[in-house]
């Protein structure tokens, strides 16, 4: 086809497009390096090579931007168009080599080698034309590309390496396999990959069709909807039947589609949407349907707040809200710092046990405020029915969820605190056991998929901080108490709650009366006279009341203009609230025979205890009074009797227990008394009796006795030694086994008072009674 196999010629770079050889096409010429090699070409024999360059965007190609590989083409026409491009019929004529550019200024002049055409002349190249054919016809079908005359073309086409170009330079390839096969010399290889490339082009086109035709249905289907529905809202205004059932529908599938429900629940909602949508207006079951999705759709299934895990904005929250409390503070501290660390967490449940009133629901309150997280409370207070939890089912009539999904719907995320309050006052009967039901909610390896009756699917309770509150553990069953985390709060101590009502109650009680500190001046002392006499408690819930009170009283002097100020004294206190309702222990002004002090708790705080024996001539009968519990009444009986195993040593008649009846009597008889720590306390007050040796008026004292006359350690030592401290005492004779407890009095206390450890009543009598001798 060439003169010789070497020779120079004007390279035209194209862009996007490659020409084969025996293919004639127009193109339209702009660049000016191209305008220039055509121009060269058509002084010297009319041909040009053509090679199409690697990247599209380029406009001014280098060398090596140009694939190495064209077709030496012949220009047979030229016609210059009015926007100044040159439009140019070339006619392919044969593969070529670039092996040098020798000119790049103006336009390329390369030096080229023709490719000569390797060919196999046998009948595996002719079964491979066939095939090529074949798959072409396939594609061809396929395909709306490439219109069918075009095969009835290809197929008159004998030579094999024409008919691989002419059927390449019809198919829409990239540009890179379109270059392979210009690039591939030898027929035999170029049939095999063009029938690669058919194969995979027909492979696509299938998929395409079947997707095409999958999406075709969908559509089908989802206009056939609208036409039915829209039928279907004809009909029923025809019935004149309300056309508000598919208005319904229509909104509540506009929230499905905003919501954030998962997947499952999506499917089971549109499956009620389409029960729904069936339903007559009129029918009651669709409002039950109706109120069920509203119930899914309200849940909160993926939306969550982000929590404030900043432990000094925590503290700082904590403080603000609460004095004191420190255990519960610290477990909450360390439940962030953790969560900080590890990103994910199981809640944990914790469970604030302690009497009315010491802030147990208020410092859930402040753990949500703290963490930033919506707060739900919901009281257990006389639940006895165990759809309160769990819900009732669909079926019955005004079926509700359980309490527990009601609140997460309030909460509206995932990651509430959720206070469960007084969970010690659940009940059971023929209904259920909430108890049990509450068994899986608090339960962090299985409230992730809490089981509702009413909404019938799983819901995910592993983001949520449970904390509930309790009065006391022992109604609480054993397996419900197991899955929680048991905080202790006790009853504030008086300078706790002085420093409540100083920093918290007064100036809250103040603001609320519209008193301001020119107003309303409330002394220490007054304050304390409040918590001493007029109020017996373990919280500050009554002192509030009191307060509040005063503040009402003082609003009342200042409006009526009998005072511009009013100032609160231990006197006028009683001027303003009336006598005091309650008086407290003191110690004994002398020195008493059988009567002693013993320290008590109780669940309003610590108090004294006096315990009195009075001996008479008798038989032996020992009377016991005071309304006590059987506890109590054992603990006497022990220490009279280990006071009758030492009465020889004592100096006591052997026999007092047969001349004597003995009477023990603890004062305020109609509060019922109970435990064992008044054990040393009875047997020191029988001592002092017999031997008629005084007993100490400052000393109080504590702790169990057994038959041997051993000291066993007892409970509530804080309260008692601020209640000893209140009275007067200066010494409290405890156990030796409650030595780590004097740690937990607050300092000031401890430095008033003097601790003396005993393991024995030899070494209570020591200490306590006037006379020392008698136990040597």
């Amino acid at each position: 086809m060439s003169d010789s196999t070497k020779r120079e010629i004007p390279l035209l770079p194209l862009r996007g497009l490659l020409v084969y050889p025996s293919m004639v096409l127009h193109l339209d010429v702009g660049r000016e390096k191209s305008i220039k090699a055509l121009e060269s070409a058509m002084v010297d024999d009319n041909k040009i090579l053509l090679a199409t360059q690697e990247e599209v965007q380029i406009e001014e190609p280098d060398a090596d931007q140009i694939y190495k590989v064209g077709t030496v083409a012949r220009v047979k026409q030229m016609l210059k168009l009015p926007n100044g491009t040159i439009r140019v019929l070339v006619e392919g004529l044969q593969r070529a080599r670039i092996d040098e550019f020798i000119r790049k200024d103006d336009f390329f002049q390369v030096s080229i080698t023709y490719l000569e055409e390797i060919k196999a002349n046998d009948n595996e190249v002719e079964a491979l034309m066939r095939l090529v054919l074949q798959h072409f016809e396939q594609y061809i079908k396929l395909s709306k590309k490439v219109s069918p005359e075009t095969f009835t073309s290809v197929s008159d086409i004998d030579d094999p390496g024409r008919l691989a170009d002419v059927i390449a330079s019809h198919l829409p390839l990239k540009m890179k396999d379109k270059q392979e096969i210009l690039e591939t010399i030898e027929v035999h290889q170029r049939l095999e990959r063009l029938l690669n490339i058919l194969n995979n082009e027909r492979e696509v086109l299938e998929l395409e069709r079947k997707i095409s035709q999958r999406v075709k249905k969908q559509m089908e289907k989802t206009q056939k909807e609208y036409y039915l529905r829209e039928q279907m809202k004809a009909i029923q205004k025809e019935l004149g039947e309300k056309e508000g059932r598919a208005g319904e529908v229509e909104e509540l599938r506009a929230q499905l589609d905003k919501s954030d429900v998962p997947e499952r629940i999506r499917t089971k909602i549109e499956k009620e949407l389409e029960r729904l949508e069936k339903m007559p207006t009129t029918s009651a079951e669709g409002s039950v349907i109706r109120t069920y999705i509203d119930t899914l759709l309200s849940l909160p299934w993926t939306r969550r707040t982000i929590d404030n895990l900043d432990i000094s904005h925590a503290e700082k929250v904590l403080n603000e809200d609460h004095y004191g409390l420190e255990k519960p503070k610290e477990r909450i501290l360390e439940f962030l710092a953790v969560q900080k660390l590890v990103n994910k967490m199981r809640g944990p449940i914790l469970c604030l046990v302690g009497p009315p009133g010491v802030g147990k629901t208020s410092l859930a309150r402040s753990i949500a405020r703290a963490m930033e997280r919506e707060f739900v409370r919901i009281s257990l207070g006389g639940v006895r029915d165990e759809a309160e939890i769990r819900g009732h089912r669909r079926t019955y009539v005004g079926a509700m969820p359980g309490r527990i999904i009601q609140g997460m719907r309030t909460a509206g995320t995932v990651n509430p605190v959720f206070l469960l309050d007084e969970i010690d006052k659940l009940a059971s009967d023929f209904r259920g056991d909430p108890a049990s039901a509450l068994l899986e909610v608090l339960d962090p390896n299985q409230n992730d998929k809490f089981s509702d009756h009413y909404i019938e699917e799983t819901y995910d309770l592993t983001n949520v901080l449970f904390i509930t509150t309790a009065n006391t553990t022992h109604t609480i069953p054993r397996p419900l108490l197991d899955r929680m985390e048991t905080i202790y709060i006790s009853g504030y101590t008086e300078v706790e709650k002085l420093k409540i009502a100083q920093g918290y109650l007064l100036p809250k009680q103040m603001e609320e009366h519209g008193l301001g500190r020119d107003k309303l001046q409330v002394s220490e002392e007054a304050l304390m006279k409040l918590i001493r006499n007029y109020t017996r408690e373990a919280g500050v819930r009554n002192l509030n009341r009191e307060i509040a009170n005063i503040c009402r009283k003082a609003a009342k002097l200042i409006v009526s203009g009998e005072k511009k100020r009013v100032v609160v004294t231990p006197k006028t206190v009683e001027a303003l609230l009336g006598k005091p309702k309650y008086r407290y222990g003191l110690a004994e002004k002398e020195d008493q025979i059988g009567s002693v002090t013993g320290l008590a708790w109780t669940e309003t705080g610590g108090d004294t205890l006096n315990v009195e024996v009075s001996l008479f001539p008798g038989k032996g009968k020992l009377t016991l009074t005071g309304q006590l519990g059987d506890v109590m009444k054992e603990s006497a009986q022990a220490a009279f009797s280990y006071v009758r195993s030492r009465a020889s040593q004592w100096n006591i008649d052997p026999d007092f227990h047969e001349k004597n009846d003995i009477h023990i009597h603890v004062p305020e008889g109609a509060i019922p008394k109970d435990g064992p720590s008044a054990g040393i306390t009875i047997a020191t007050a029988l001592v002092s009796a017999l031997t008629s040796i005084p007993v100490r008026k400052e000393v109080g004292m504590t702790g169990e006795i057994t038959l041997r006359g051993r000291v066993l350690p007892i409970g509530g030592l804080k309260e008692k030694a601020l209640s000893a401290h209140r009275a007067g005492l200066k010494t409290i004779i405890l156990p030796k086994g409650n030595e780590k407890d004097i740690e937990d009095i607050p300092e000031s206390i401890r430095k008033e008072l003097s601790f003396i450890l005993v393991e024995h009543l030899d070494e209570v009598l020591r200490h306590a009674l006037v006379k020392n001798d008698l136990v040597k």
